[in-house]
Parts: structure tokens; C-alpha cells; sequence
């Protein structure tokens, strides 16, 4: 009987020429689909010859099917709608890139490009391009160099100086960070040697004055990135540390969020390091700044020089999808273009409130409302403040997470979040040209 039921089960073939599921040869390709269907197959098969079920009717099958590819089409990388308040949002690419820069890059990575060609001589030339003019321009470092993330601006930096050698680095910056970067994990891999100094939340200039050996190459500042200390705490300035280099002791800097010279609670600049004595920086380039993915290191010429040398800037260097975007963005960046944070920062209270407006006008139902909220930076910068925001709040009998389940759903999904039982939907990381498509999605949910 089970034999004679798996063999009315339609062919592979069959299935995907259903005009059900044709679409989702687009969106996953062929081949992915067919093994979700053989998949699919493969289970009612296990269900019927080991469970004693029936094979499911063909409506029901093609359902089954359906919901897998869904499931699948969820895992590709497609735009959201960002309703959560949290400006640099590293689960949903970080700062979004300006729009013109895209544009402008568009040409440049869709044909042939001079990533590596001197124009001015027809030979071989460097893929930095005008990136290490424009960055010295921005900071005031004699020299810049990029590589693909900040991660590997701090590996290359300890790889380059640090091998074999001591690094003082404070117990109150020895961080991890999301992924598992862990600061003193990466000291090892390079080979570098950890010296521990201070405690968790005092550490000061004498502590790091007594640490220092013929055997210590550098002393490393790391950005504490996703927390803060508070109450009694106390840490030397880059000025103070400054003091300490002598002519084999560096003093580098990982700045992290990418704050060149804009004024950020609990942040400080790229410049400002630069000015009191950091020999590197080395920063993100899609935090603050606003650009491509990138780790960004500034500094003395004979240092970025070395780093260039380095056999692993082969591995760590950026293609020309970054380069130009980088470059595209540094432009903007000096001629004003730009506001000098994430345009979300700048919103006013007006602003907020004229687009909360919209939303709640559109739904005509006192099951929304506008309540008081609290922005985020995000991305590691300033993790101990939030700003004013509004968002839109939610009153329903259907459970906040079933509710964010259909906001999520939705195509752009949208992603809310729950506070005090609530979900609530951040109005300063919505873009008002998305307020259509979020106010048709919340009619849908029910008293």
C-alpha cells in the first residue's frame, strides 16, 4: 500500500513547472529549488514508509514546498525596512551608503576601470587611487591605507610591529566584540605579546610608564565598542600616553566608530587622536562615516609604508567595489555634501513627529498610537547613549512577537521590536517614502 501511495508522488520536473513555483526559480535558482523540492519529497516519503502516512494531496504538497522555498528566499540578502531605532545597524549592513555615491560607482564597477593603471603613464599603478590624498585631507595624517575591515586594520597593524614584541593594552579595553573578536585573542594569533595594565576601571599613565620594556613594541588603545564603564573610572588621555613613545614605541589607536571630527557623546575623534600623538588610527569605514565596509588605518608615512609592504595586504586589501565607493564617498565627504553624522541624528523633534503623523493619519485607528522612545547610535559608537526619538505603538490582543512575525513577513520586511509588551516601530530610522507600504502592512493586524 505505501508503495503504491509514494508512486502517485509527481516528478521532480512536474513540480517545479508549477506556476506556483516558477517565481522562486528567480529569486533562489534553479538548482536550489529543485533540491528543496527533492528535499520535500524525500521527508513525505520518510513519513509514509516509516510513519504510516498518507501522501499528502497535490494542494497540500505544493503548500509544503511553498513554505520551504519562502523559508529559503528569507536567507537572501534583500533590503529592510529598519524600524528599530538603531541608526548603524550591524544586522542590517550598518549605515545605509548615500544613494548618488551607489549611482556615481555604478559606472566605474560595471565596465573596465583603472584600479591598478597609471593613466598619466599607461603602466602598473597603485588601487589606492586619490584614497590616501583624500583621507590625509580629511584627518591630517600624513599617509592613509585601506583594507576590507577595521578587524584586519587592527591584525595587519599588531602583524606589521607587534610580532614577537610586547603590547600594553588596558584591562578595561581588552573587549570582544560581536562575532567573537576577542582583543587579546587577536594579539595571539599575530603573535603578539599581551601586557596586561590597570584594572577594569582604572588604569592610568603610571601603569602603562612601568609596563614598558626594550621588549615592548607598542602601546594599543582599543575603542570599548559595545560598553561603557561608569561611576569610579579613570583612564589616561592619548595626550598622556603620548608622552611615554620614545623612537621603537608606537602609540596606535583603534578609533572603531569612525568619527572623524564630528562632536558624538562618549566618542572621540579620528583628528583629535591624531593631534595628541597616536602614531595610527585605524577606523571603520561604515560606522560614522557613512562609506563601504572598509578598515581604514591613518598615520606617520614610514609606518602606513611598512603596512603596505606587509605580505598580508595582499589578503586584506579591497577590491574596486570598495575603492570607489570609498573615494566617491571621501569626495562628498570634503566638499560638504554630506551632514556631518547619520542624517537620521539630525532629525528633529518636528521632523519625528510629522512623519509619526503620517503613519498614524493613514491607519485612522486608535489601536496606534505615538509614544516616546529612545534612539541609538549603534555599531559599537557611543553604546552609552541614546537621543529623543518617537515611535508608533501597537495595541492589539495578537502577541507582540506574532505581530513582529508579520511585519517581518512582509516584502520589505519590516523589523520592529517589543517594549513593555508592546511592538513598537522607531520613527527615526524610517524613511518617510516607506510609510505606505508599513501603514499597509499594520492595517492588516487585528483587534
Amino acid at each position: 500500500m505505501n508503495n503504491r501511495q509514494l508512486s502517485s508522488l509527481p516528478q521532480v520536473e512536474t513540480l517545479l513547472n508549477d506556476p506556483g513555483l516558477v517565481g522562486y526559480s528567480e529569486l533562489l535558482s534553479r538548482p536550489l529549488v529543485t533540491d528543496i523540492v527533492r528535499a520535500v519529497l524525500n521527508q513525505i516519503r520518510k513519513e509514509v514508509s516509516q510513519d504510516g502516512k498518507d501522501v499528502p494531496a497535490s494542494e497540500d504538497l505544493l503548500a509544503r514546498i511553498h513554505v520551504a522555498c519562502h523559508s529559503r528566499v528569507k536567507d537572501r540578502l534583500q533590503r529592510v525596512v529598519n524600524a528599530t531605532g538603531i541608526i548603524i545597524h550591524t544586522n542590517m549592513g550598518r549605515s545605509p551608503l548615500n544613494a548618488q555615491v551607489w549611482e556615481d560607482a555604478k559606472q566605474i564597477n560595471c565596465g573596465y576601470s583603472n584600479l591598478e593603471l597609471d593613466l598619466n603613464d599607461g603602466k602598473r599603478g597603485k588601487r589606492n587611487g586619490l584614497i590616501p590624498s583624500l583621507l590625509s585631507s580629511l584627518t591630517g595624517a600624513e599617509d592613509a591605507l585601506v583594507v576590507n575591515n577595521n578587524a584586519a586594520a587592527v591584525y595587519l597593524i599588531l602583524s606589521t610591529f607587534a610580532t614577537g614584541r610586547e603590547v600594553i593594552v588596558s584591562r578595561g579595553e581588552q573587549v570582544q566584540i560581536g562575532g567573537g573578536f576577542r582583543v587579546p585573542e587577536i594579539l595571539r594569533a599575530t603573535g603578539a605579546r599581551l601586557v596586561e595594565v590597570g584594572t577594569t576601571n582604572i588604569t592610568t599613565r603610571d601603569d602603562y610608564a612601568q609596563a614598558v620594556t626594550d621588549e615592548t613594541s607598542m602601546i594599543l588603545s582599543v575603542h570599548r565598542s559595545n560598553f561603557a564603564i561608569r561611576g569610579f573610572e579613570k583612564s589616561p588621555s592619548i595626550s598622556d600616553l603620548s608622552s611615554l613613545r620614545k623612537e621603537d614605541l608606537l602609540l596606535c589607536v583603534d578609533q572603531g566608530s569612525g568619527v572623524i571630527n564630528e562632536t558624538l557623546p562618549g566618542e572621540t575623534s579620528v583628528k583629535s587622536h591624531l593631534a595628541h600623538g597616536a602614531d595610527l588610527v585605524c577606523f571603520s569605514g561604515d560606522k560614522i562615516f557613512s562609506g563601504p565596509q572598509a578598515g581604514i588605518i591613518v598615520g606617520r608615512r614610514d609606518l602606513i609604508a611598512q603596512l603596505e609592504k606587509h605580505p598580508l595586504m595582499r589578503v586584506f586589501r579591497p577590491g574596486k567595489t570598495i575603492c570607489s565607493l570609498l573615494e566617491l564617498t571621501l569626495v562628498r565627504y570634503l566638499n560638504g555634501e554630506r551632514g556631518q553624522l547619520p542624517l537620521h541624528l539630525a532629525q528633529t523633534p518636528q521632523q519625528l513627529k510629522e512623519k509619526g503623523a503620517l503613519v498614524i493619519r493613514a491607519l485612522d485607528s486608535d489601536r496606534f498610537s505615538l509614544v516616546q522612545s529612545r534612539c541609538r547610535t549603534g555599531g559599537g559608537t557611543a553604546p552609552d547613549e541614546s537621543f529623543p526619538s518617537l515611535a508608533v505603538a501597537v495595541t492589539s490582543v495578537q502577541s507582540p512577537h506574532s505581530i513582529l512575525r508579520v511585519l517581518r513577513d512582509s516584502t520589505p520586511p519590516v523589523i520592529g521590536f517589543i517594549s513593555d509588551e508592546r511592538v513598537l516601530l522607531d520613527l527615526t530610522t524610517i524613511e518617510i517614502e516607506d510609510i505606505p507600504h508599513i501603514t499597509s502592512i499594520l492595517r492588516t493586524i487585528t483587534d
